[in-house]
């Protein structure tokens, strides 16, 4: 074992053990990196509780949107109860997880901060005082040890140095006899010089063995020394690992809900209402609802009145646009008093809303969107869902279709509820100067800035027929808009 105390010995050290001069700093960095190993586990579980918090904040949004558009939907009956189940399973473990980040920052952040603060104790001057004890510690076992290695490596370094000086004196020796022009008295020097190396050879030898004698007594006393403070080291080091563990340990029941009574209950309770779905209960509601149990008000001779003949405005047809209901006529049969989902009036529904160019896809990646969840909540909220935008009854059950304001058909055959009898204005290109959300199902909603067309002009309730660049048509209100310049 061999090593250099300071740089200028010059001997590097000749391997990377732990009693070699120095190796020990590797024990007292550890006491730093524990410090900051607190830090990191305190990160780690701090980003934890933030994923569980907007894991649940998601779950609370997608259940509120997906409640509203299968409520506004056409499922109905048990089916639409367990399928609404999931929403409230999604809105339970929300709150669990909600739960699970209080306790991961409340508890287990908690501890483990205060368990640092308790541990190491920072100093005026910068860094710790269990660093500079340990420091301390090691540098007072090692010192003496290392000033007798500073004397071996000072002593093996005379020894080497009078070794070849010895060889160097033989070697002129043995060259200067073969020299028949040296003198005796040249040659007697180089022979005195060849003594002299010899003897150097031997005291320094001495003064080595020596000194190595006196390092191999210290050793013991070396070992023991550094010993202790590096198990005093290992004790403070055991402490932190033990906690370590005990805090991961708390973290993970925090973590494992599958133990957690009230989260079985929620799928035991989610499986229940899925199971009481019931096809034969709901189609036989369908059929008191919305088929052939329905009562219905069967024409009957009605005398001519004049409310029957008068003009609708727009405004009216528009509060019509749920459906054309055949008035005057006695009812016959029994009414169905069972609540229904949708109006069980006899109507004529309009295809106000345009089929939107970008279908939603509730399957599509949050983050290729490069959109937040709340602005896909207020989109889809806005779209309803598909059964809103596409669904359309057909037209056919009147043989009159004057009677009818709504009935229209254009070169493709699709009913528009805003054709009339006057022939549509020349379209012209508008801006909007406010914001407009559209307050029925045939208006419009619009920002400010937006540019659409406006294919009729003011009528006389101040409304206007336009058509936005997604294709949907519907009326606005005509002091909202200016002509594009």
């Amino acid at each position: 074992m061999s090593g250099s105390y300071d740089d200028s010995v010059g001997v590097e050290v000749s391997s990377d053990s732990f009693w070699e001069v120095g190796n020990y700093k590797r024990t007292v960095k550890r006491i730093d990196d524990g410090h900051r190993l607190c830090n990191d586990l305190m990160n780690c579980i701090h980003e934890r509780a933030r994923i569980e918090k907007v894991y649940a904040q998601q779950l609370t949004e997608w259940a509120k949107r997906w409640k509203q558009l299968v409520e506004k939907g056409p499922q109905y009956g048990t089916v639409e109860r367990a399928w609404c189940a999931f929403m409230s399973e999604a809105e339970k473990v929300s709150e669990l997880h909600l739960e699970v980040k209080g306790s991961l920052m409340n508890e287990d952040f908690e501890k483990i901060k205060n368990w640092q603060k308790e541990a190491f104790h920072k100093q005026m001057m910068g860094g710790f005082k269990e660093t500079k004890e340990a420091e301390d510690g090691f540098r007072k076992a090692q010192k003496p040890w290392a000033k007798k290695l500073k004397e071996v490596e000072a002593a093996k370094k005379a020894y080497h140095a009078a070794c070849k000086e010895e060889k160097l004196a033989i070697s002129r020796e043995t060259n200067s006899k073969a020299d028949p022009a040296l003198n005796p008295e040249q040659l007697k020097k180089l022979q005195d010089k060849v003594e002299r190396s010899k003897q150097d050879v031997l005291k320094t030898k001495e003064k080595y063995e020596k000194s190595l004698k006196e390092l191999d007594n210290a050793t013991p006393q070396y070992m023991e020394n550094m010993e202790q403070v590096f198990e005093q080291c290992q004790q403070f080091e055991e402490k932190r690992l033990r906690f370590f563990r005990e805090v991961l340990l708390e973290v993970q029941k925090h973590l494992d809900l599958s133990n957690v009574a009230s989260y079985k209950n929620i799928y035991r309770e989610l499986e229940q209402n899925i199971k009481t779905a019931d096809a034969v209960e709901d189609l036989r509601w369908f059929r008191a609802n919305q088929g052939p149990g329905m009562s219905m008000n069967w024409p009957q001779f009605e005398e001519w009145s004049a409310d029957l003949n008068r003009t609708l405005s727009r405004r009216e047809k528009k509060k019509a646009s749920d459906g054309v209901t055949l008035t005057g006529i006695n009812q016959t049969g029994d009414q169905v008093s069972q609540p229904n989902k949708h109006s069980s009036s006899l109507s004529v529904q309009s295809n106000t809303v345009q089929s939107v160019q970008s279908s939603y896809n509730p399957f599509e990646d949050e983050e290729d969107t490069g959109s937040t969840v709340s602005e896909k909540e207020d989109n889809k909220i806005k779209n309803v869902s598909s059964y809103e935008k596409n669904q359309s009854y057909p037209t056919d059950w009147s043989d009159e279709e004057s009677n009818n304001p709504f009935s229209s058909t254009d070169a493709n055959g699709d009913t528009n509820p805003f054709d009339e009898d006057t022939p549509p204005a020349m379209e012209v290109r508008v801006r909007a100067l406010y914001d407009y959300e559209g307050q029925e199902q045939d208006e419009l909603s619009f920002k400010a800035g937006d540019e659409l067309t406006k294919m009729e002009n003011e009528d006389e309730q101040g409304w206007c027929k336009g058509r936005l660049d997604n294709g949907q048509v519907g009326l606005y209100p005509a002091n909202y808009v200016e002509p594009i310049q």
